[in-house]
């Protein structure tokens, strides 16, 4: 099994609910703090195949940043370009093995991977 990536922003509380839930039941993972380390293009692409070609999952639509865009029915590409210009866009947390990767809303979804 692949190491356990958690997308994670300690400012959040279903983030940090998700972070101590994983430390609980002894799951070995890394934490990327990803508004610290964005993401690449390449690096959300691949994180929106494992959610099942849902880069829609990934959006949140409610701030700021997405209300300028003015879009209604985003493509992914433009999901994408979005989170990359404004990281604080991405969902979180997100739970990533690798193969799988899952919305931690709630955050037991997290233990969907281990």
């Amino acid at each position: 099994m692949s190491t356990l990536t958690l997308y994670h922003n300690p400012r959040c509380s279903k983030s940090r609910e998700a972070l101590a839930l994983l430390a609980s039941r002894g799951v070995k993972f890394s934490e990327r703090r990803y508004l610290d380390d964005p993401l690449t293009r390449a690096q959300l692409e691949g994180l929106a195949r494992r959610l099942g070609d849902d880069a829609d999952q990934m959006l949140r639509r409610d701030e700021s940043e997405w209300q300028a865009e003015g879009i209604d029915d985003p493509t992914q590409a433009q999901i994408i370009d979005a989170i990359v210009e404004h990281p604080r866009l991405m969902q979180r947390p997100i739970a990533d093995d690798g193969e799988y990767a899952v919305i931690g809303r709630p955050p037991q979804a997290v233990l969907q991977l281990i």
